[in-house]
């Protein structure tokens, strides 16, 4: 279970190899680990079950990967054109994004984020749009059926999410049910989506899945982000830009 812990995320085949096991016998063990509540089982491995569910707040998010997360943004403003219509999910690099949107002439934007809408109230020349919902408190997002039938209503230019967690095989995931409908409603609403990720979220799970990657257009990370999991994205039609 310890290798597990260290490592974030382990494969049946990987343990097996440590270990030098058979993998049925890994896969036995796994089970019972399981059920003893001390690793959570995925597709071919494990990972550690004190990371599924957790949630920081927004003010401890703030402080952790600040430059990565700057960086990141300074990345995906790029990508906006004047004119365009975006959609801001929650979070503090979609926020570290918001505030380098006064260069454009006219954007509208649509965020469920109370803190990105505090932001932006003063850019005049923005169109600004809120989703409306349930706050949650902490988090500073939108979220529930009103936030949803938004953004059922509408269809944006480009989407630039945040995530929780994000896996190869298991896709986006966060540890909020209603925060995953909602970003789900939000990548039905883009024409493109992009993922605003720095390394501290790639190759993890969270508790509700949002989507798999296969609903990624692009994928901004930062530098340091592990080589072969970001192979291994590109292998699904995703284009990865490091920050």
């Amino acid at each position: 279970m310890e290798y597990i812990y260290e490592r974030k995320r382990a494969t049946v085949a990987e343990l097996s190899e440590v270990f030098r096991v058979s993998e049925a016998t890994v896969r036995r063990d796994l089970k019972e680990l399981e059920e003893a509540n001390r690793i959570r089982r995925t597709h071919g491995g494990a990972i550690p079950r004190e990371r599924v569910g957790f949630e920081p707040s927004i003010q401890e998010k703030k402080d952790q990967f600040a430059k990565e997360k700057q960086r990141i943004a300074e990345k995906a403003v790029e990508l906006i054109r004047d004119g365009e219509t975006i959609l801001l999910d929650s979070g503090t690099t979609t926020h570290q994004l918001a505030r380098m949107l006064g260069r454009f002439s006219r954007l509208t934007v649509v965020t469920n984020s109370n803190s990105i809408l505090q932001e932006l109230q003063g850019m005049e020349h923005l169109e600004l749009i809120s989703t409306g919902g349930m706050v949650r408190r902490g988090i500073e997002s939108m979220v529930g059926p009103i936030a949803e039938q938004t953004l059922g209503m509408i269809k944006v230019d480009k989407t630039f999410l945040g995530t929780n967690a994000l896996d190869p095989e298991e896709g986006i995931s966060t540890p909020h049910l209603l925060e995953a409908q909602v970003k789900k409603a939000m990548i039905r609403a883009a024409k493109e989506v992009i993922l605003l990720c720095d390394r501290s979220k790639i190759n993890r799970v969270s508790f509700a899945k949002v989507a798999p990657l296969s609903s990624v257009n692009v994928l901004i990370t930062d530098q340091k982000a592990p080589s072969d999991i970001l192979e291994r994205i590109q292998e699904q039609h995703v284009q990865v830009i490091r920050a």
